[in-house]
């Protein structure tokens, strides 16, 4: 068959409704195309449940815990229902606390300002930076890139068993990778971090939309996503599991809502009794649109069956890398091997391609939307790539022209939306780009690759 006629035979179901699934965009080389957005690791288009859900929510928007009005009673109720929804999504323990937070940058933080004094912290460098960075007050132990899961478990219980002084621990992991979608073992991550007396966070914003994530099941301390991740359109995240170290801890934003009693002091102070519930940790007036988005996601995707959305998306994931198989200049990044567990995240080079190159030409001269540059995760990009894991990378393409080796990569991502034709455009496109070249000139821009249109 030859690249001009490449299919995708149809997947096992339907794909869920989505916003923007008869967006047209412009083409360089003329006419339009329906985008096909294959950039779901970055954020997913919301679903449309969700979307008419909140359209519902919204004549009726009042202030949450604030007023004895009907809407504000009415926004506490859907708020703290939402609460319960996403508690109940990641099959939370009794005692468990969720709390609303931005995204996954921010829940993890909040758990990074809760940490208790001299607690070492345990990452790989694997890590996307929301999960590598937040720990600027804790003794920080970053461990090597494993090569696969049971080394992953090897590597850590030998960090944890050297640690000195005997004290709090965490260990940060994901539970997908957002360069490689590989899955990693975390029920036995936790089990070694468990034995050394070390506790655990999940960063879950790549696992949560593609597969069921049960705190309990997997005995973690704490799991944390971002909810434009999870179909969800608004500036949302939840960080939840044990409430001890948040309620120990100082607020994370001092003001309203955190605060329980505030009085006045004889000299002039302030005296202040925290609240100790979710609460201590959501001053201010609370994203409550964004929580309904949320729970309407964790609603939606729980109706659909994870079952179901898996083995769509492992048909997708299949569909990608058999028929790109036969083009040797496509290499696929992993850590584990090609075979390992994944959602539906791959990351490639391209023999030949500026990697900023390629994903503008897959834009510009198919309507194709993906992701190049180094993803967030800078040391883990340089361990795949073969370059230096240690050296200082921008988060954009470097400036390298047009054809030019680059040390980055391109990224396809996609889920739940994600139509079948989309995926058969993609792998169409990148045969016809590798075969034939470009259609079009292109040149570098403020560090990106863009379509040349000064002609």
């Amino acid at each position: 068959m030859s690249a001009s006629t490449v299919a995708v035979a149809p997947s096992v179901c339907a794909p869920l409704p989505v916003l923007g699934r008869d967006v047209t965009v412009p083409l360089v080389t003329g006419g339009e195309a329906p985008y096909a957005a294959l950039d779901y690791a970055a954020s997913a288009p919301a679903l449309q449940r969700v979307w008419d859900d909140v359209a519902a929510y919204a004549p009726y928007y009042g202030s949450v815990h604030r007023g004895a009005g009907y809407l504000s009673q009415l926004s506490t109720d859907l708020f703290e229902n939402a609460r319960r929804t996403v508690a109940g999504f990641l099959d939370c323990r009794e005692d468990d606390q969720v709390v609303f937070t931005r995204s996954t940058t921010d829940s993890l933080n909040l758990l990074a300002a809760a940490l208790p004094a001299d607690c070492q912290v345990f990452v790989f460098e694997t890590e996307h930076h929301a999960a590598l960075l937040p720990w600027r007050n804790a003794r920080v132990t970053c461990l090597d890139a494993p090569r696969s899961p049971r080394q992953a478990v090897e590597t850590l219980e030998r960090a944890l068993a050297g640690r000195d002084p005997y004290g709090p621990a965490l260990v940060c992991v994901t539970g997908a990778s957002n360069v490689t979608g590989e899955l990693w073992p975390v029920r036995e991550l936790a089990a070694a971090a468990h034995a050394h007396g070390a506790r655990i966070v999940l960063d879950a914003a790549q696992l949560a939309p593609h597969h069921p994530v049960s705190v309990a099941d997997l005995d973690v301390d704490w799991v944390a996503f971002s909810g434009h991740k999870l179909y969800a359109p608004f500036g949302s995240g939840v960080l939840a599991g044990r409430a001890d170290w948040l309620r120990a801890a100082e607020p994370y934003l001092a003001g309203g809502g955190a605060s329980r009693k505030v009085s006045r002091r004889a000299d002039g102070g302030v005296d202040v009794e925290w609240h100790d519930g979710a609460a201590r940790h959501e001053a201010g007036s609370p994203n409550v649109i964004g929580a309904h988005a949320v729970a309407s996601a964790c609603k939606a995707l729980t109706e659909a069956g994870f079952d179901t959305l898996v083995a769509r998306e492992q048909y997708l994931v299949r569909a990608v890398r058999d028929r790109l198989a036969d083009v040797p200049q496509v290499r696929f990044l992993s850590l584990f091997g090609d075979d390992a567990p994944r959602v539906g995240v791959l990351s490639f080079v391209v023999e030949g391609w500026n990697s900023s190159h390629f994903a503008a030409a897959l834009s510009a001269e198919y309507g194709i939307g993906v992701r190049d540059g180094l993803f967030c995760a800078h040391p883990l990009v340089r361990t795949l790539l073969g370059s230096d894991p240690q050296s200082q990378g921008e988060c954009g393409s470097p400036e390298a022209a047009p054809g030019e080796k680059s040390l980055n990569a391109i990224r396809v991502s996609f889920g739940a939306g994600t139509p079948d034709e989309h995926v058969e455009r993609f792998v169409r496109a990148v045969k016809e780009l590798v075969t034939d070249g470009a259609k079009w000139n292109y040149r570098t821009e403020d560090g990106r690759c863009v379509p040349d249109t000064s002609a």
